[in-house]
Protein backbone atom coordinates (compact mmCIF):
# COMPACT_ATOMS: atom_id res chain seq x y z
CA UNK A 1 0.00 0.00 0.00
CA UNK A 2 2.78 2.18 0.78
CA UNK A 3 5.06 1.14 -1.24
CA UNK A 4 2.65 2.34 -4.50
CA UNK A 5 1.67 5.32 -2.84
CA UNK A 6 5.79 6.47 -2.28
CA UNK A 7 6.25 4.88 -5.79
CA UNK A 8 3.60 7.60 -7.11
CA UNK A 9 4.44 10.33 -5.18
CA UNK A 10 8.06 9.96 -6.19
CA UNK A 11 7.35 10.19 -10.00
CA UNK A 12 5.09 12.96 -9.55
CA UNK A 13 7.43 14.79 -7.71
CA UNK A 14 10.07 14.01 -10.51
CA UNK A 15 7.07 15.10 -13.17
CA UNK A 16 7.54 18.88 -11.66
CA UNK A 17 7.95 20.53 -15.13
CA UNK A 18 4.02 18.72 -16.37
CA UNK A 19 2.45 19.82 -13.81
CA UNK A 20 3.92 23.58 -13.10
CA UNK A 21 3.51 23.82 -16.80
CA UNK A 22 -0.06 22.26 -17.10
CA UNK A 23 -0.87 25.01 -14.02
CA UNK A 24 0.03 27.76 -15.78
CA UNK A 25 -1.27 27.28 -19.37
CA UNK A 26 -4.28 26.78 -17.21
CA UNK A 27 -4.09 29.95 -15.62
CA UNK A 28 -3.49 31.66 -18.87
CA UNK A 29 -5.73 30.03 -20.93
CA UNK A 30 -8.47 31.32 -17.99
CA UNK A 31 -7.18 35.25 -19.10
CA UNK A 32 -6.61 34.39 -22.98
CA UNK A 33 -6.45 38.22 -24.35
CA UNK A 34 -7.06 39.93 -21.92
CA UNK A 35 -4.12 42.88 -20.99
CA UNK A 36 -4.06 42.55 -16.74
CA UNK A 37 -3.94 38.83 -17.28
CA UNK A 38 -3.84 37.27 -13.91
CA UNK A 39 -3.31 39.95 -11.71
CA UNK A 40 -7.86 40.60 -12.50
CA UNK A 41 -7.52 38.84 -9.62
CA UNK A 42 -5.54 40.82 -7.06
CA UNK A 43 -7.26 43.70 -8.25
CA UNK A 44 -10.62 42.10 -7.10
CA UNK A 45 -9.25 40.83 -3.78
CA UNK A 46 -7.77 44.17 -3.03
CA UNK A 47 -11.56 46.11 -3.88
CA UNK A 48 -12.89 43.20 -1.26
CA UNK A 49 -10.51 43.71 1.06
CA UNK A 50 -10.63 47.63 0.48
CA UNK A 51 -14.85 47.14 0.75
CA UNK A 52 -14.74 44.53 3.86
CA UNK A 53 -12.34 46.77 5.89
CA UNK A 54 -14.15 49.75 5.38
CA UNK A 55 -17.12 48.11 6.11
CA UNK A 56 -16.22 45.87 9.43
CA UNK A 57 -13.15 48.09 10.70
CA UNK A 58 -15.85 50.92 11.12
CA UNK A 59 -18.57 48.14 12.58
CA UNK A 60 -15.76 46.84 15.50
CA UNK A 61 -14.65 49.88 15.85
CA UNK A 62 -10.87 48.44 14.68
CA UNK A 63 -7.60 50.95 13.95
CA UNK A 64 -7.27 50.47 9.82
CA UNK A 65 -3.36 50.42 9.91
CA UNK A 66 -3.72 47.27 12.01
CA UNK A 67 -7.19 46.04 11.21
CA UNK A 68 -6.44 46.03 7.01
CA UNK A 69 -3.28 44.09 6.92
CA UNK A 70 -4.86 41.15 9.34
CA UNK A 71 -7.83 41.31 6.88
CA UNK A 72 -5.98 40.96 3.82
CA UNK A 73 -3.19 38.39 5.38
CA UNK A 74 -6.57 36.29 6.16
CA UNK A 75 -8.31 36.78 3.21
CA UNK A 76 -5.15 35.43 1.02
CA UNK A 77 -4.33 32.60 2.69
CA UNK A 78 -7.98 31.81 3.43
CA UNK A 79 -8.76 31.76 -0.15
CA UNK A 80 -5.38 30.19 -0.93
CA UNK A 81 -6.55 27.03 1.16
CA UNK A 82 -10.49 27.35 0.49
CA UNK A 83 -9.54 27.00 -3.53
CA UNK A 84 -6.83 24.54 -3.28
CA UNK A 85 -9.03 22.00 -1.53
CA UNK A 86 -12.15 22.58 -3.82
CA UNK A 87 -10.78 22.49 -6.84
CA UNK A 88 -8.55 19.78 -5.33
CA UNK A 89 -11.96 17.74 -4.70
CA UNK A 90 -12.51 17.76 -8.87
CA UNK A 91 -8.55 17.28 -10.06
CA UNK A 92 -9.31 13.15 -10.92
CA UNK A 93 -12.85 14.21 -12.35
CA UNK A 94 -11.56 16.92 -14.71
CA UNK A 95 -8.36 15.20 -15.76
CA UNK A 96 -10.52 11.81 -16.06
CA UNK A 97 -9.46 11.52 -19.96
CA UNK A 98 -6.21 11.74 -19.37
CA UNK A 99 -5.88 9.70 -16.20
CA UNK A 100 -7.72 6.48 -19.01
CA UNK A 101 -5.57 7.33 -21.94
CA UNK A 102 -2.09 7.68 -19.98
CA UNK A 103 -0.10 5.68 -17.18
CA UNK A 104 0.85 8.61 -15.58
CA UNK A 105 1.48 9.03 -12.01
CA UNK A 106 -1.73 9.74 -10.36
CA UNK A 107 -0.61 12.95 -7.55
CA UNK A 108 0.56 15.16 -10.39
CA UNK A 109 -3.36 16.04 -10.76
CA UNK A 110 -3.34 17.09 -7.40
CA UNK A 111 0.13 19.22 -7.65
CA UNK A 112 -1.04 21.06 -10.51
CA UNK A 113 -4.02 22.05 -8.51
CA UNK A 114 -1.57 23.10 -5.63
CA UNK A 115 0.69 25.09 -7.95
CA UNK A 116 -1.56 26.67 -9.80
CA UNK A 117 -2.93 28.51 -6.59
CA UNK A 118 0.19 29.19 -5.67
CA UNK A 119 0.71 31.04 -8.74
CA UNK A 120 -2.52 32.90 -7.51
CA UNK A 121 -1.48 33.50 -4.11
CA UNK A 122 2.37 35.08 -5.44
CA UNK A 123 -0.31 37.43 -7.32
CA UNK A 124 -2.52 38.52 -4.39
CA UNK A 125 0.43 38.67 -2.18
CA UNK A 126 1.37 41.37 -3.69
CA UNK A 127 -1.72 43.33 -1.96
CA UNK A 128 -0.30 41.93 1.74
CA UNK A 129 3.45 43.19 0.71
CA UNK A 130 1.71 46.78 -0.37
CA UNK A 131 0.22 47.37 3.68
CA UNK A 132 3.11 45.73 4.86
CA UNK A 133 5.51 48.79 3.17
CA UNK A 134 2.44 51.32 3.60
CA UNK A 135 1.58 50.66 7.67
CA UNK A 136 5.42 49.06 8.64
CA UNK A 137 6.38 45.70 9.71
CA UNK A 138 5.43 45.37 13.16
CA UNK A 139 8.06 42.65 14.34
CA UNK A 140 10.71 41.54 11.96
CA UNK A 141 11.75 38.76 14.68
CA UNK A 142 8.36 37.37 14.00
CA UNK A 143 8.33 37.59 10.26
CA UNK A 144 11.68 35.35 10.09
CA UNK A 145 9.17 32.73 11.26
CA UNK A 146 6.55 33.16 7.91
CA UNK A 147 8.36 30.29 5.58
CA UNK A 148 8.20 27.94 7.93
CA UNK A 149 4.86 28.49 9.06
CA UNK A 150 3.63 28.68 4.53
CA UNK A 151 5.23 25.73 4.10
CA UNK A 152 3.56 23.65 7.25
CA UNK A 153 0.19 25.61 5.98
CA UNK A 154 0.77 24.48 2.28
CA UNK A 155 1.63 21.09 3.34
CA UNK A 156 -1.70 20.83 5.47
CA UNK A 157 -3.48 22.09 2.08
CA UNK A 158 -1.87 19.41 -0.17
CA UNK A 159 -2.97 16.41 2.19
CA UNK A 160 -6.87 17.99 2.69
CA UNK A 161 -6.57 18.11 -1.34
CA UNK A 162 -5.12 14.73 -1.98
CA UNK A 163 -7.77 13.41 0.55
CA UNK A 164 -10.83 15.50 -0.73
CA UNK A 165 -9.73 14.39 -4.93
CA UNK A 166 -9.80 10.74 -3.69
CA UNK A 167 -13.32 10.36 -1.96
CA UNK A 168 -15.06 12.60 -4.71
CA UNK A 169 -13.55 10.56 -7.74
CA UNK A 170 -15.46 8.09 -6.04
CA UNK A 171 -18.48 9.84 -4.39
CA UNK A 172 -19.87 12.41 -7.11
CA UNK A 173 -21.69 14.41 -4.64
CA UNK A 174 -18.53 14.87 -2.10
CA UNK A 175 -17.41 18.09 -4.32
CA UNK A 176 -20.67 20.21 -3.81
CA UNK A 177 -20.43 19.17 0.09
CA UNK A 178 -16.85 20.27 0.74
CA UNK A 179 -17.95 23.54 -0.95
CA UNK A 180 -20.76 24.12 1.76
CA UNK A 181 -18.60 22.98 4.54
CA UNK A 182 -15.90 25.62 3.07
CA UNK A 183 -18.64 28.28 3.12
CA UNK A 184 -19.71 27.83 6.71
CA UNK A 185 -16.14 26.83 7.72
CA UNK A 186 -15.11 30.80 6.18
CA UNK A 187 -17.84 32.02 8.94
CA UNK A 188 -16.67 30.24 12.35
CA UNK A 189 -13.25 30.81 11.42
CA UNK A 190 -11.78 34.09 12.55
CA UNK A 191 -10.96 35.70 9.02
CA UNK A 192 -12.93 38.94 9.03
CA UNK A 193 -12.98 39.10 13.15
CA UNK A 194 -10.24 38.74 14.95
CA UNK A 195 -9.76 35.35 17.41
CA UNK A 196 -10.26 36.87 20.54
CA UNK A 197 -13.47 39.23 19.79
CA UNK A 198 -15.22 35.91 20.00
CA UNK A 199 -15.49 36.14 23.97
CA UNK A 200 -18.49 34.15 25.20
CA UNK A 201 -17.51 31.55 22.47
CA UNK A 202 -14.01 31.34 22.53
CA UNK A 203 -14.40 27.37 22.23
CA UNK A 204 -15.18 27.93 18.89
CA UNK A 205 -12.06 29.36 18.18
CA UNK A 206 -10.10 26.91 20.26
CA UNK A 207 -11.62 24.10 18.94
CA UNK A 208 -11.40 24.85 15.55
CA UNK A 209 -8.52 23.89 13.25
CA UNK A 210 -8.12 25.91 10.37
CA UNK A 211 -8.29 28.84 12.81
CA UNK A 212 -4.84 27.61 14.19
CA UNK A 213 -3.73 26.93 10.91
CA UNK A 214 -5.16 30.34 9.82
CA UNK A 215 -3.09 32.32 12.85
CA UNK A 216 0.19 29.86 12.16
CA UNK A 217 1.03 32.11 9.01
CA UNK A 218 -1.20 35.50 10.00
CA UNK A 219 0.88 35.93 13.61
CA UNK A 220 4.12 36.53 11.82
CA UNK A 221 3.03 39.60 9.08
CA UNK A 222 1.15 41.06 11.82
CA UNK A 223 3.94 40.80 13.91
CA UNK A 224 3.22 38.62 16.66
CA UNK A 225 4.38 35.19 17.09
CA UNK A 226 2.33 31.69 16.67
CA UNK A 227 1.62 29.93 19.87
CA UNK A 228 2.79 26.51 20.87
CA UNK A 229 -0.41 24.93 20.71
CA UNK A 230 -0.88 26.72 17.10
CA UNK A 231 2.37 25.00 15.95
CA UNK A 232 1.35 21.42 17.69
CA UNK A 233 -1.93 21.62 16.39
CA UNK A 234 -0.64 21.99 12.57
CA UNK A 235 2.23 19.80 13.00
CA UNK A 236 -0.41 17.14 14.32
CA UNK A 237 -2.58 17.61 11.81
CA UNK A 238 0.25 17.45 9.17
CA UNK A 239 1.43 13.89 10.54
CA UNK A 240 -1.91 12.65 10.74
CA UNK A 241 -3.47 13.83 7.60
CA UNK A 242 -0.27 12.94 5.05
CA UNK A 243 -0.69 9.35 6.97
CA UNK A 244 -4.33 9.35 6.12
CA UNK A 245 -4.04 10.33 3.13
CA UNK A 246 -1.07 8.41 2.17
CA UNK A 247 -2.39 5.39 2.96
CA UNK A 248 -6.32 5.70 1.54
CA UNK A 249 -4.23 7.21 -1.31
CA UNK A 250 -2.28 3.95 -2.19
CA UNK A 251 -4.51 2.02 -0.96
CA UNK A 252 -7.40 2.81 -3.68
CA UNK A 253 -4.41 4.40 -6.29
CA UNK A 254 -5.92 1.64 -9.25
CA UNK A 255 -9.77 1.98 -8.73
CA UNK A 256 -9.17 6.22 -9.55
CA UNK A 257 -9.24 5.03 -13.74
CA UNK A 258 -12.50 2.70 -13.09
CA UNK A 259 -14.08 5.39 -10.63
CA UNK A 260 -13.25 8.53 -12.95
Amino acid sequence: MFKLIFADLKQSVASYRLWTLLGWLEIRQRYARSRVGPFWLTISMGVMIGSIGVVYGSLFGQKMSDYLPFLAISLVMWTMFAQTVQEGSIAYINSATYIRQAATPKLIYVFQVMWRNLVILAHNFIIVLLLLVIFGVKNWAALSIFLPALLLYLANALWVAMLAGLLSARFRDLPQIIAALIQIAFYVTPIIYRPDSLKRFSFIVDLNPLAHLIELVRAPLIGQFPSLTTWLVAIGLAVIGWTVALAMTGRYLKRIPYWV
